[in-house]
């Protein structure tokens, strides 16, 4: 004890005060941070971060849509529960244009600004798909089409015979207008062969993002983690994150969230007594705030963790609520349902004693409350 109050560790102390001294912190100092556990004051320094980087007194979401235009994907993730594999006749969709189009209207009417638009690698989709349902899309709405992670656009561009810049190129003249982080995990090739060995490798994740950044696209990253990964490689992934930002500065935000073992085969290599807590969530973002020093956006990942605790992550590096959600799927198939409206975020918002703001994909304000 010193002055009535507990001291801290020396290493952690000396990561924290470098920190808030702007100074960039390693990787050894991330690991560190992460294995302390000391979430409270990791916490603190991670929003007083927070507020040297976005305005202390507002905390953002965007109203949009997650669409799932198909479930149909022949690339068998072990964490994954909402696909389906080719030829399955009884649960497989993809979407026709009109019900689109009807998901679309709904979300405009709600003053929504954005589709976020994913789905599986369905074998029999080419780049015309794309460009004709993205043209289409644009012909007809004033909508920000956030959409195709890095795995699908790689599978795209292998299914169409292109490179990737060139099918990146003819995705954003057809309206695509920026890319969501999905389908980076963990971006360590051990863990990727364990959870999804068909998938895209680290570097081609990597590779992806650095082609749209070329291109102007904006783009997310993302890290979904608490399965087989070790403490070591969420600090690797974030470094990677990290370095290709201080090369190309294209990523807008972070976005973090545990692992969903319901209905998924990974969950029989996980033991349920080690999957992430809430403890677990909020530390690792607050670490993701004090590390990824060029990334200005944290966003809370309610949807995985509960309205209460991504309200409360707001206290610990994160700036955004993300997503009101109109519609999510993926997530849900994995036995975790959360819900809110438009009010449920302008009312945990102000709970806080900060201004609620709605703003669009680009982080542009659209309305204050």
């Amino acid at each position: 004890m010193e002055n009535g109050r507990h001291t801290l560790p020396a290493a952690v102390d000396d990561v924290l005060e470098k920190a808030l001294a702007l100074e960039r912190i390693d990787e050894r100092d991330a690991l560190t941070l992460l294995a302390s556990r000391d979430l409270v004051n990791i916490g603190r320094v991670a929003d007083a971060l927070r507020g040297s980087r976005t305005d202390p007194d507002r905390v953002t979401f965007v109203i949009d849509r997650n669409l799932n235009y198909t479930n149909i994907c022949h690339t068998d993730c072990d964490f994954c529960a909402f696909y389906r594999r080719p030829g399955d006749r009884r649960e497989g969709y993809l979407l026709p244009k009109p019900i689109i189009f009807k998901k679309i209207e709904e979300t405009l009417a709600i003053g929504g600004t954005a589709l976020l638009m994913q789905g599986g690698h369905h074998p029999d989709l080419a780049i015309d798909y794309y460009e004709d349902l993205f043209q289409s899309i644009k012909a007809r709405y004033p909508i920000h089409l956030h959409a195709l992670s890095p795995p699908e656009v790689q599978h795209i561009a292998r299914r169409s015979k292109l490179t990737v810049p060139e099918a990146l190129t003819r995705l954003r003249n057809a309206g695509l207008d920026s890319l969501p982080g999905g389908g980076a995990e963990i971006l360590v090739d051990r863990v990727r062969t364990i959870i999804a060995p068909k998938k895209t490798k680290s570097e081609e994740w990597l590779g992806v993002m650095r082609d749209a950044h070329r291109l102007g696209m904006s783009t997310t990253a993302t890290m979904m983690y608490g399965h087989v990964e070790t403490l070591e490689e969420r600090v690797s992934h974030m470094r990677k994150i990290r370095a290709l930002q201080d090369e190309m500065r294209g990523f807008r935000a972070f976005i973090s969230w545990t692992f969903q073992p319901d209905g998924t085969r990974l969950a029989s290599l996980v033991n349920a007594d080690e999957l992430p807590t809430s403890f677990d969530y909020l530390l690792t973002q607050a670490v993701s705030r004090i590390y990824l020093d060029n990334v200005d956006h944290i966003q809370s990942s309610w949807v995985t963790q509960g309205m209460k605790v991504g309200q409360v992550a707001l206290s610990f590096g994160a700036d955004d609520m993300g997503s009101v959600m109109i519609e999510e799927n993926v997530v849900s198939a994995a036995g975790t349902s959360h819900r809110a409206s438009t009010d449920d975020f302008v009312r945990a918002i102000r709970a806080l004693g900060k201004t609620p703001v709605q703003r669009d994909t680009m982080y542009r304000e659209v309305k204050t409350w």
